[in-house]
């Protein structure tokens, strides 16, 4: 069990989400990187979409109030466990009385802890994620406070450290983040000079961000087509344009409807990059075409393939050390 002596506001238990609500009016809430969740119980053994902790910003404090074996995935923060650095994708154990600190966020915007078996709240829906505008899920349908108490489903209280590499959200040397993404139905209304400027200019996360959507700012982009448009169906990744000009992505706890139109959408294998951004950083758009996108899915496929053999081979041979 761990106990939480201090975190940042609109820390949630998320796990990869809620579907198959869409037409009762209910979004899918879930990780905003769920690469990073993954990885965090991939390196427990939990089931991939098991429940953790999404810890956004930073500092936080943490003490372990029995022996349990934990793991620490997403934006390296210069965490520690009792003063000891720990790796920014690890899992390990701690014993009794032992603190957990994270320090500033470096390179992403979003932590994600791990506990034995996932954590344990109820499943609601076939799902344990929080559901902040409708007040269910997770933690007592809320965010988390201090004093909060979270254990695992099962018990673990030690397992051999492990560490692994993960993707960073810019590839190589580049300072923008680069989103693939797919046109959408009212991309033609856009104005040429418009569509050129979302595909060629970057674009800035501005500080009225969160897990509904990102709000950016960059070159105003302009609809030919005059008129407003009926609520129509939307999900995370689409890309709006409310009349200002300036582009929202629609994210996790998204809702389900929305008039605005749309420019573009993300595909799914770069939803997570998103999810590590932080206001100021850019974005940029690289369209695609859906061979295109299914190329990327693939991509991903393969790369969790390759976790979790990398996984399964490192326990292997740590079983064989005892």
């Amino acid at each position: 069990m761990i106990e939480i002596l201090s975190i940042p506001p609109l820390a949630t238990v998320q796990d990869l989400g809620r579907v198959g609500h869409w037409r009762q009016g209910l979004g899918r809430a879930g990780a905003m990187d769920p690469l990073a969740l993954r990885m965090a119980n991939l390196l427990l053994g939990n089931d991939e979409g098991a429940a953790g902790l999404e810890i956004p910003l930073s500092p936080a404090r943490f003490v372990f109030t029995q022996d349990t074996a934990f793991s620490l995935v997403g934006a390296a923060c210069g965490a520690t466990l009792d003063g000891i650095a720990l790796p920014r994708c690890w899992a390990g154990s701690a014993k009794t009385g032992q603190e957990l600190s994270l320090g500033a966020m470096r390179d992403g915007a979003r932590v994600y802890l791990g506990l034995p078996g996932g954590i344990d709240v109820p499943e609601i829906l076939g799902s344990r994620s929080t559901q902040l505008r409708e007040g269910f899920g997770g933690h007592e349908g809320r965010v988390l406070a201090p004093g909060d108490r979270l254990k695992g489903t099962a018990s673990c209280p030690r397992v051999m450290p492990i560490s692994y590499a993960l993707p960073t959200p810019r590839e190589g040397d580049a300072t923008d983040i680069v989103l693939r993404v797919l046109p959408s139905s009212e991309t033609k209304e856009f104005s040429p000079a418009s569509r050129a400027a979302f595909y060629g200019q970057p674009y800035k996360v501005t500080p009225a961000s969160n897990r509904q959507g990102y709000r950016l700012e960059g070159p105003e982009l302009d609809r030919d087509a005059k008129g407003e448009l009926r609520s129509h169906g939307i999900a995370p990744g689409i890309v709006q344009v409310p009349g200002g000009g300036q582009p929202i992505i629609q994210l996790a706890d998204s809702a389900t409807m929305g008039g605005y139109p749309k420019i573009a959408c993300v595909i799914e294998p770069d939803l997570w990059r998103i999810g590590q951004a932080r206001p100021g950083d850019t974005l940029r758009f690289q369209p695609v075409d859906l061979a295109q996108a299914r190329e990327a899915e693939f991509a991903e496929t393969a790369m969790l393939d390759a976790m979790r053999q990398s996984i399964a081979q490192v326990r292997r041979l740590q079983n064989t050390w005892n």
